[in-house]
């Protein structure tokens, strides 16, 4: 297996709204995309033979932008919203929160919630293809050239170290590869909890729920006092994550579509549960990449771990 590792990419304002409910980290889907869209402009900078089939995820830093003020219950997205001081003319027909004592009030603009964060990440790419074409000198020149003017997770790309090719064959490889991406977290699927919890008799979002719950608890000792411990469900960074979609409508038409050659449907988020392992403990690289995987029959449009695809066929 050839993979090309992305080391620490900086991305600046990245959306952090990864389905309809959850935020933190960006969804599967726009780690895809963005993989998706790199192999498009190589393709277009002459590299037409090279495909990129699969990635994983290492997270080295996740940095939401929430504040929660002290004695806060809950955190608050630090929004954007300009201009953040209207001029007369703007004030007086959209209103404004900063209105003084002697105006009468008036209503403010409705604007979107957007949250957001900053990330420090690397991506493991499997890759095939001209290997002449990898080799050559000024293939980190062009690779640099294109990620430098794309979007990764719609935030900014402000840095990223330099980008390497490995061949992983054996176990060591595999530690040798995702040992230079240390310390770092690496994004896997663990939908097998949520399918354990559903066969025990819970529907989806207690499923979901019940092994994100953190369950506190105290012991009174013999002194009297009263310690607290706190666990959940299952040991682990157990979190969200957003997989796909789920087509909600038939395949059709809609007014001003991106694309009229291609048809258009409605689709809704599927968030199942993944889990955040440092990287050195990964034994097979099949174990962490994710790769597209439709369901035609179901009208489900996924990103599903290799290993997890293979097991199906």
């Amino acid at each position: 297996m050839n993979v090309l590792l992305l080391p620490h990419l900086k991305i600046h304002n990245a959306n952090a709204f990864s389905s309809p409910f959850t935020i933190g980290f960006p969804a599967m889907t726009a780690w895809l995309g963005f993989v998706h869209a790199l192999e498009r402009k190589l393709s277009q900078a002459g590299l037409s033979d090279l495909m990129l089939h699969s990635a994983a995820v290492v997270s080295h830093r996740c940095d939401v932008q929430t504040y929660k003020d002290e004695g806060d219950f809950v955190n608050s997205i630090l929004g954007t919203r300009n201009p953040s001081i209207f001029d007369g003319q703007f004030k007086k027909k959209y209103g404004s929160r900063y209105q003084s004592k002697f105006e009468a009030p008036l209503t403010s603009p409705s604007f979107i919630e957007e949250p957001r964060c900053h990330l420090d990440v690397s991506l493991v790419i499997e890759w095939s293809g001209n290997e002449d074409q990898v080799q050559q000198s000024d293939f980190t020149q062009q690779l640099q050239a294109v990620i430098a003017t794309m979007k990764v997770a719609g935030g900014d790309v402000l840095s990223f170290g330099k980008s390497s090719v490995k061949s992983v064959i054996t176990e060591q490889d595999t530690a040798q590869v995702l040992g230079q991406l240390m310390p770092g977290y690496v994004l896997i699927e663990r939908r097998d909890l949520m399918i354990d919890a559903m066969q025990q008799g819970d529907d989806a979002i207690d499923a979901l729920l019940g092994y994100l719950t953190v369950h506190h608890h105290c012991k009174q000792l013999e002194d009297q006092s009263v310690v607290w411990h706190s666990q959940r469900k299952t040991s682990g960074w157990i979190v969200p994550i957003a997989t796909g979609f789920q087509g909600i409508s038939k395949l059709g038409e809609a007014k001003n579509q991106r694309d009229p050659s291609v048809p258009h449907r409605f689709a809704e988020s599927v968030v199942t549960l993944g889990e955040f392992v440092m990287a050195h403990k990964i034994k097979h690289l099949d174990d962490i990449l994710w790769q597209y995987h439709p369901d035609l029959e179901n009208d489900l449009y996924l990103c599903q771990p290799v290993n997890a695809i293979n097991e199906h066929q």
